[in-house]
């Protein structure tokens, strides 16, 4: 397999993770009565838990993994963790539509860092299409209603640009970490889940899930907030940075695509609006990619 193979499928297995993302939004309507950061520590203990289950398999010398560099460890578990912890800080201080539409500034911000790593080279293509995708994201955020940033709320939109921001520069750094294995993303998850039950502990009080409760917080453990985060540091590490970050609004355009096919919203015209300026703007910035696969072929 040559180098460029490997790439491109280092990129798609890191855009499995755009996929499961698409789920939270129908998981977490599930468990919307969930403290969001008691919500967040089950979550990543569940995927803490079955990933430590998982490298067990190769003995006590698989656990080797976790003995990385602090700074990996700095990088991993406050990716993970601050990502999170702004971003439902935003919402508490911020309309959900606003602070959405400002978070969602990351796969923007990971194009445009990427220009920074060793070896990278940022096309026009790249903003080009990382600019649709914004667009399409604010579109289906929105609704097609307009925003309307209000300096009330100035803490909210400054912890969700923080949020944007951690979480591109955690992908973004991720890169200088590739001898990391992806095995120690389990380590990061139980530190994450850690800095949740802390967190949970201090601002929230416990409420019990019930049944259907915990299976989605399986669920979600296993896949949108475990599987995902796995994918994605191989992808962040291995693959094309610039394609994931523009694919990465395909998030909020399947979301709302598993949304509507579950009856929990509506198809439109600002919908369709949406989805296409998100298709397009990947399909644009994915076009050296798109076009080397088919000289292969």
């Amino acid at each position: 397999m040559t180098l460029l193979d490997h790439r491109t499928k280092a990129t798609m297995i890191g855009g499995i993770a755009i996929v499961l993302w698409a789920l939270l939004a129908l998981f977490t309507t599930e468990v919307s009565a969930i403290p969001p950061f008691q919500l967040v520590s089950l979550c990543f203990s569940v995927a803490a838990i079955f990933s430590f289950i998982w490298i067990a398999r190769g003995g006590l010398a698989a656990f080797q993994a976790l003995r990385q560099p602090v700074g990996a460890w700095v990088l991993g578990v406050g990716g993970l963790f601050g990502y999170h912890f702004f971003y439902f800080v935003a919402l508490a201080n911020a309309p959900a539509v606003d602070a959405s539409l400002i978070a969602y500034l990351w796969p923007l911000f990971i194009v445009l860092f990427s220009a920074l790593l060793p070896g990278e080279r940022l096309r026009w293509y790249h903003i080009a299409g990382a600019v649709l995708g914004l667009c399409g994201a604010a579109v289906l955020v929105t609704k097609g209603h307009g925003f309307d940033f209000d300096p009330a709320y100035g803490l909210g939109y400054g912890a969700a640009m923080v949020c944007s921001i951690l979480w591109s520069g955690y992908s973004v750094l991720n890169r200088r970490y590739r001898d990391v294995p992806v095995e120690a993303v389990c380590g990061f998850c139980a530190g994450a889940a850690l800095l949740g039950f802390i967190t949970h502990g201090v601002t929230e009080i416990w409420v019990m899930p019930d049944a259907g409760q915990w299976l989605a917080i399986i669920g979600l453990g296993l896949g949108p907030v475990g599987v995902a985060f796995f994918v994605w540091d191989y992808g962040t590490k291995h693959g094309d940075i610039q394609v994931l970050g523009v694919a990465s609004y395909g998030a909020p355009l399947l979301s709302t695509i598993l949304l509507i096919g579950f009856g929990k919203a509506e198809a439109s015209p600002t919908v369709i609006a949406g989805c296409l300026l998100i298709v397009g703007g990947a399909l644009l910035a994915s076009i050296k990619m798109l076009r080397r696969k088919t000289v292969v072929a």
